[in-house]
């Protein structure tokens, strides 16, 4: 049986990867993340999450976005069929890990890393003080 919260706060997050006006989310086979790996070889890209953090006692919702620019080395197919077969890009957007083995392919990052993998704590430690809580907080349960 479901449990239903009446208090409290409820913080979600989704993270898609921007190229050339097209959001490539998570792949749904190996073949897809081959072509995504592809796409992305030897380019500049966005790393965009969406954040919502709703206070379920007041109503309050606050929805922010974070980008990161990231600049992907040129990956050869070999290197690309060995990275799918791992399983690691399966479940990521833009088929890549950057706190994995996907992090080989990565020259560059702009903005915050923690985006990259999929929760931007900065963005979200910012919106929680909004809401009057601190991860610095003693008094947490």
């Amino acid at each position: 049986m479901a449990k239903h919260f009446n208090s409290g706060l409820v913080i979600s997050a989704d993270t898609s990867v921007l190229f050339n006006g097209k959001l490539l989310g998570k792949p749904k086979s190996p073949e897809e993340a081959e072509e995504m790996l592809k796409l992305l070889s030897g380019h500049r890209f966005l790393v965009v999450t969406g954040l919502t953090v709703l206070d379920l006692d007041s109503g309050v919702e606050i929805n922010e976005l974070e980008s990161t620019t990231v600049w992907m080395d040129e990956i050869s197919s070999e290197q690309i069929s060995a990275y799918v077969r791992t399983g690691e890009p399966l479940d990521k957007a833009g088929a890549f890990a950057v706190q994995g083995k996907g992090a080989a392919f990565v020259k560059q990052i702009e903005g915050d890393f923690f985006n990259i993998v999929g929760l931007p704590l900065f963005r979200l430690g910012k919106i929680l003080q909004k809401f009057g809580v601190s991860i610095f907080q003693e008094d947490l349960p």
